[in-house]
């Protein structure tokens, strides 16, 4: 029985789709994501086409880029000389993998070009001064954003689940913040 034959799995992989396109991902590597990660074993390409019925094209685009993300790899299968692939089901691995490639993908070009434009706006005087200082204010708070980013990836996993379950109460540990023009 295929995957997609059970309803909640159908159900899921679709979902899985469509919030992929929310998250600036193509629907067809969402699903393709979405029907490994519930699979107990690993899959050919061509049942992937045959069981979310896309086009062999879209799957193997589809698996580049999940392989290019970290969180699908190709294996290899027994008596099988078909290439075979398995999503990972570490929630956390995952989370992480994504968010990193994001990170390289997204934040990082975006906080060298604004610390380009910072040193080119503070050598221009005929910029006008708000734009200065929101350029550089942007800047800073990506770094700092970035900075926060690379010390809780670092965090063994027990502590990251810690953190997460105390959500707001970690304030608790911090005492009380004064307001920022960043808040």
């Amino acid at each position: 029985m295929a995957l997609t034959d059970l309803p909640a799995a159908k159900a899921f992989i679709l979902h899985w789709g469509e919030m992929g396109t929310q998250w600036g991902v193509n629907r067809s590597v969402a699903q393709v994501h979405g029907l490994l990660y519930l699979s107990d074993r690993p899959l050919p390409a061509d049942d992937i086409v045959e069981q979310l019925l896309l086009a062999r094209s879209n799957v193997s685009t589809a698996l580049k880029e999940l392989q290019g993300y970290g969180i699908v790899r190709r294996v290899h299968v027994d008596g099988d000389r078909r290439d075979h692939f398995v999503a990972e089901t570490d929630l956390w691995e995952m989370l992480m993998r994504i968010s990193a490639e994001r990170k390289r993908r997204e934040i990082d070009p975006t906080i060298a070009l604004l610390g380009g434009l910072a040193e080119q706006m503070a050598k221009d005087d005929s910029a006008p001064a708000h734009v200065r200082e929101r350029i550089t204010r942007m800047h800073e708070f990506i770094g700092t954003l970035t900075n926060w980013y690379d010390q809780v990836r670092r965090l063994p996993k027990p502590t990251l689940v810690t953190l997460m379950k105390l959500g707001g109460k970690i304030a608790r540990f911090v005492g009380p913040g004064k307001k920022t023009t960043d808040s």
